[in-house]
Parts: C-alpha cells; structure tokens; sequence
C-alpha cells in the first residue's frame, strides 16, 4: 500500500512538473487529460478519490484509536507505535495525493482557459489587422446573410397576412354555423308547434266524426 501510493505521489509530482516548464510532453499530458475528463473518466477519478479519501479517514481513526489507547493506559508498546507509524504515514500519502490530483485538475483548467484565451486574443489581432488593411473580413457572408434575413422577413410577413386570411375566414365559418344553428332551432320550434297544431287539429276532426256519425243515427231511428 505504502509502495503503491509512493508510486501514485511521484507519477503526480512529474506531471506537475511537466506543467510548469513548456515542454513536448506537456501537450501530452494535457490531450490525456482531456480524453480522461470525457465520457466516464470523471466518475471513474472521483470513484476513485473517494475510495482514497475514505482510506485516509480510516487510517486516521486508528490513529486516533491508538492515542486514546496510549493515553489511558498510559504506555505504548512497540507494536502499536510501529501501527501508529504506520497509519499516520498512509494518511499522510493519501491526503498529499490528493492535494496533488486536485492541484493537477486546477492546473489543467487554467492551462486551457489560457489557451481559449490566447486564441481568442490572437483572432481579435486578426480581425483588426485586416480593418486596419481595409478589408472587412467576411463581407459577402454579411450580405449574403442580410439577403436571406430580408427574404425570411417577407415570407414571415406572407404568413401573417395568410394567417390573418384564415382567420377571418374561420370567423365568418362560425359566424355562418352559428346563424344556422339558430335558424335550425328556429326550424325545430316551428316543426313542434305545427306538429301540435296537427294533433290538435286530427283531434278536433275525431271529435266532429264523432258527433256528426251520432247525430245520423239519431236522425234513422
């Protein structure tokens, strides 16, 4: 364990250094670094930073442990310092590992926030060089770009008038299916009372059958 994280302390250390001094294999390093923090290197490292730091606080829990043993007894045997000894160096590792690895992750990040930067600064001297020459960079893009916001304006305002058109006409639609609505209800009411006006009237002609059939069999007796 103690090996390993001498190893780990030593491999961060180096790439520290490789970001300091501007050398080939600092490009290296950072295109490493870039293809470890996509996809799941990033849950794979702290995956891994929480396991070490877990490690660490339980290293340091013995530590304690053995304090407290060595203070309330009083004295300590040899194998519990070489257990102290122990414990305090691998939380002593683990917590400078750590100290490095995010160390490194802050390097990285500003290394590249200066190369955006610098790139950035380098396109804007560009861009003012050509003015300065006379020449608009990227004017018939402008151009050809004002052209089809211009075309796009009046499709847009085509649209609006089309929209407009089917609206009105919507609104006649409803206007129209409303007022037939009325006037077919108009019709139905009208069809009721016709139809009321025929039973009363069949009613009344029964009534007059009957009276008129018993006045002529009064009339033959």
């Amino acid at each position: 364990m103690i090996q390993l994280l001498f190893t780990l302390i030593f491999m961060e250390i180096a790439i520290t250094v490789m970001f300091v001094f501007k050398t080939p294999f600092r490009k290296l390093v950072i295109m490493g670094l870039d293809r470890v923090k996509r996809g799941r290197g990033p849950i794979v490292v702290k995956t891994v930073a929480g396991t070490i730091f877990v490690v660490m606080m339980s290293s340091g829990y013995n530590v304690a442990a053995i304090h407290r043993r060595w203070i309330d007894d009083g004295d300590i045997n040899s194998t519990d310092q070489i257990l102290l000894a122990k414990h305090l160096l691998e939380a002593s590792l683990m917590g400078f590992s750590l100290f490095l690895a995010f160390m490194i992750d802050r390097l990285h990040h500003y290394i590249r926030e200066l190369r955006i930067r610098r790139k950035s600064m380098e396109a804007v001297k560009k861009q003012n060089q050509a003015f300065e020459n006379g020449k608009t960079p990227g004017s018939d893009e402008i151009k050809a770009l004002e052209q089809k916001k211009t075309a796009l304006h009046e499709k847009i305002m085509q649209l609006e008038s089309k929209l407009e058109e089917k609206i009105k006409e919507a609104n006649s639609a409803e206007a129209n299916a409303t007022a037939l609505k009325k006037q077919s209800e108009g019709f139905l009411l009208e069809y009721d009372r016709l139809l009321e006006e025929n039973q009363n009237l069949r009613s009344q002609l029964q009534s007059l059958d009957r009276k008129w059939s018993h006045s002529n069999s009064k009339k033959v007796i």
